[in-house]
């Protein structure tokens, strides 16, 4: 008998496109469940570059809004131990991101409870051996992911690395598989060694890189416009509760005032906070992560609240700490943070807020202590010899220089604790070694360019047309390094079946 396969798809295109090269390499029997615009669904309705058994499209499931069932979804959460408020309230189009729309109590459950009927059907009635997707980014797919787990399937969730150019596919996003066959070496590798193996990936290089016209330049801008405003009928308002509100008139009224703020808010902080940066006294660096994004919202549930996080680590601090909080190059493609919230900041006593243009390496090299809610940047003060302490489950956390955040009331003992360790670079060679074994050269970041480059405008529209010549030639164009995305993804399918096996 085949083995049954579902894929999760949505306008990363990735997955598509491992189908495509993956149906070449096994005889398995392929199902979709397929998130997207209306426009690109209809790609999707009439592709024929790869044979799917079944495709489901999930907002055609998960509308209408209608009165819930809470004892339905109160025995879905005791049956498989999911949290479903905590997945709503985090969830950008449901609370606190959405511009367009505020969401009733009664229509986030009823979603909720289609999704619940709805992904539980399928997978009763499929029982697929695999699941195959990227890393959880909305609550929906999320949902679907803990689901998968919760009733034994294994789910091939494909991420990009925490070190270089590189991908990792895993059962549980950000932990290895093989985790757990960690060992020191006898020779292990200095920090010299290490920090020339880290520096030789450029990653400042591609940092810079994304935060030049992410989404694209002036023509991507101008095409998306003529696109959406005099092509487009936006039927998605009325068939996807992502869109409730997105009338033509409001979004654009939108994108012009948010491509006010990003100006006028950039005024402002770049008056504001500290460029010219006191090394010379002893502090606790914390940088702040991207809002609206799954290493908060999702990895870290309950720190969404940046303020009064700041305020629990000043509150922490040894008296002869300074904490120093940077900005993210990359909030400006959520058009910054409000003057409220870097004044709000800024007040707080011996908290210094340091300008996005600051050079983070240089205030991890600096620090006494780096501390992140679930950022790589514990990591990087691994090579460079600083403790952290993480509020995520990564499988970076068993390195002793890291400590994780069980309550909040133990941090000022983790502070202490940390700013007294000594680090080696036994654990840190094995980590590497590991992430080297468990992980292949893909740069996520640069397939991503290129593919809403040929069918997003440049990232700037989502409700796009896909013909499957325009597919095709795009598969034909990338065929080296999806050839590479599926034999990875069949020597995980072969892992598990030698696991089960043995």
């Amino acid at each position: 008998m085949n083995d049954k396969i579902i894929f999760w798809l949505d306008k990363d295109l990735k997955q598509y496109c491992l189908c495509y090269y993956l149906q070449k390499e096994m005889d398995a029997d392929f199902y979709a469940i397929v998130d997207t615009t209306n426009k690109t669904k209809s790609f999707f309705e009439n592709q024929n570059l790869v044979n799917f058994k079944k495709t489901w499209y999930y907002h055609d499931n998960v509308m209408p809004i209608k009165k819930p069932n809470v004892e339905y979804l109160a025995s879905f959460e005791e049956k498989y131990g999911i949290e479903l408020w905590k997945l709503a309230v985090n969830d950008r189009i449901f609370y606190r991101f959405n511009d367009f729309y505020k969401f009733s109590k009664n229509e986030i459950l009823s979603i909720l409870e289609n999704e619940c009927r709805f992904f539980e059907h399928i997978l009763d009635d499929i029982q697929p051996n695999y699941v195959i997707m990227h890393e959880p980014y909305s609550h929906q797919d999320e949902l679907f992911y803990e689901l998968c787990k919760v009733k034994g399937i294994k789910v091939l969730a494909s991420f990009f690395s925490t070190l270089g150019y590189r991908c990792e596919i895993s059962q549980t996003v950000h932990f290895m598989d093989e985790f757990k066959n960690i060992e020191t070496k006898s020779n292990p590798r200095g920090f010299d060694e290490l920090i020339n193996y880290l520096e030789s990936f450029n990653l400042s290089a591609k940092i810079k890189k994304q935060n030049i016209d992410p989404f694209g330049n002036k023509v991507n801008i101008l095409n998306a416009a003529i696109d959406y405003l005099f092509r487009t009928k936006n039927e998605n308002q009325k068939t996807h509760y992502t869109y409730f509100g997105r009338s033509k008139l409001r979004v654009l009224l939108n994108s012009i005032n948010g491509a006010l703020k990003t100006k006028w808010r950039w005024h402002y902080l770049n008056k504001k906070l500290i460029k010219n940066v006191d090394y010379g006294q002893k502090f606790v660096y914390y940088p702040l992560h991207i809002e609206q994004e799954r290493s908060t919202l999702i990895a870290t549930p309950f720190y969404t609240n940046d303020i009064e996080f700041i305020r629990n680590i000043v509150k922490s601090l040894p008296i002869n700490y300074t904490l120093y909080v940077k900005e993210h190059p990359s909030q400006f493609t959520r058009h910054w943070r409000s003057k409220k919230i870097y004044d709000e900041i800024a007040s707080i006593p011996n908290v210094y807020l340091i300008h996005p243009h600051v050079s983070s390496l240089d205030l991890v090299k600096n620090s006494s202590l780096v501390i992140t809610l679930s950022g790589t940047v514990a990591i990087e003060a691994a090579f460079h010899q600083k403790p952290s302490i993480t509020c995520a489950d990564f499988d970076y956390t068993f390195l002793p220089s890291v400590e994780r955040i069980g309550r909040i009331e133990d941090l000022p003992k983790l502070i202490r604790k940390s700013l007294k360790k000594k680090i080696t670079s036994d654990e840190l060679d094995a980590y590497v070694s590991l992430v080297e074994k468990n992980t292949f050269e893909f740069d996520g970041t640069d397939f991503d360019k290129k593919s809403t480059k040929k069918f997003f405008h440049g990232g700037r529209l989502a409700d796009v047309h896909i013909s499957n010549q325009m597919m095709k030639e795009f598969l034909d164009e990338n065929a080296s390094v999806l050839r590479v995305l599926a034999s990875e993804h069949l020597k995980k399918i072969n892992y598990f079946k030698n696991q089960t096996q043995n």
